[in-house]
């Protein structure tokens, strides 16, 4: 102590001066004893693991632990009456439709655009599909009528993306608008050439009792495996070959994927025809399985499906998503739609939980975002 009644101070090894008595850390960051010669004990310190930091990392493995956190909550609300085998075939037979239509929209979204008409061109091709077959035998008709009308909703499809690709990519519409005015004129057709009433007869019986209803090896509905191919197919092609690569290059950065030689416009018309083609593909799965063109109970197909791609970690902003983080978003509302329903909740609160479901996956994209632009 100096005679002013304060701590001598003494220089550091850095030249600052420290008071006497205040542990000093040696050169490899061990404790040196403190002024009573006691040796100054380190911190607690935790570490993450590194492959705990990699898994967190992923998206799909947050929308995983949502989906998990919801069976294990109906489990425990309703024990013994939710997860029977009956719910698991309902769930997956429910989502497989949307999740055909979610895996063309995840393309969509990854290349920073958006599809608002996936419902309503489902509905069209569902119509033009339902004519020919009403004209060539109807509910009698055999498997060429049902060939050719299953080649029809996919044409329609394919030829309507392309042609909303061509608008966003050649004349630079927004996609938002182009996917908009698509979304109403394929409905209004669709109600121009029925009337506005549904087709009587527009679906083979064979169809239904084949696809619609039919099970392979008695046990997994054939809508579940077509929507499982068409995701394996997709979810390849996606992650591993080189339409995938320019997918994600261009919703990362367009306008350098130009520079470097990608041919962003034909892209953009491709993608958007994958769209409108997997759409088509999801009219012949409603036709088979509901047995009509449903022309009125398609008017939130968008925004379901959009819904299912953010909650697999897709970004609105373009860049980031996969087909394997669709498949959990789509099943996170199937799951929470049949829980709700078993607890005894109103269809009304059922809606209002998957809005809320879609702005807090909204907000979980922006904040990683942000996390990651500070990292």
């Amino acid at each position: 102590m100096t005679e002013t009644g304060k701590p001598r101070l003494e220089k550091t090894g850095a030249g600052e001066p420290a008071p006497t008595g205040t542990p000093i850390p040696a050169g490899d960051g061990s404790p040196v004893p403190a002024g009573d010669g006691s040796p100054v004990p380190p911190g607690p310190r935790f570490t993450v693991p590194g492959w705990a930091k990699r898994v967190a990392a992923v998206n799909e493995a947050w929308t995983f632990g949502v989906l998990v956190l919801l069976v294990a909550f109906f489990t425990i609300a309703a024990p013994g009456t939710f997860l029977t085998q009956y719910d698991i075939t309902q769930i997956a037979t429910n989502a497989a439709i949307y999740l055909v239509l979610g895996v063309g929209m995840t393309f969509v979204i990854i290349v920073a655009g958006i599809d608002l008409s996936v419902g309503s061109v489902l509905v069209l091709a569902a119509v033009l599909s339902g004519e020919y077959t009403v004209h060539h035998g109807g509910a009698e008709s055999g498997w060429g009528t049902i060939t050719v009308a299953a080649l029809i909703a996919l044409a329609t499809g394919l030829v309507w993306g392309a042609v909303q690709g061509l608008l966003v990519a050649k004349a630079k519409v927004p996609p938002l608008i182009v996917t908009l005015g698509g979304f109403g004129a394929a409905l209004g057709l669709a109600q121009i050439i029925t009337g506005g009433q549904d087709l009587t007869g527009a679906v083979s019986g064979k169809l239904q009792h084949s696809i619609g209803f039919g099970k392979l090896f008695g046990q997994i509905p054939w809508l579940v495996v077509i929507a499982f191919g068409t995701t394996v197919l997709f979810g390849l092609v996606l992650a591993y070959t080189r339409f995938g690569r320019y997918t994600y290059a261009i919703g990362s950065n367009a306008e350098g994927a130009r520079r470097v030689g990608i041919a962003v416009d034909r892209h953009l018309v491709l993608v958007y025809a994958l769209a409108g083609l997997l759409a088509g593909l999801g009219s012949v799965m409603w036709l088979a399985y509901f047995g009509t063109t449903s022309i009125a109970g398609h008017s939130t197909d968008n925004l379901k499906v959009i819904t299912a791609v953010v909650l697999g970690g897709a970004s609105l902003f373009g860049g980031r998503g996969s087909v394997l983080g669709t498949v959990i978003g789509v099943f996170i509302p199937a799951v929470l739609t049949t829980g709700l329903i078993i607890i005894g909740v109103q269809q009304y609160w059922q809606d209002v939980a998957i809005g809320v479901v879609l702005v807090l996956a909204v907000y979980l994209d922006q904040f990683r975002r942000r996390s990651r632009d500070r990292g």
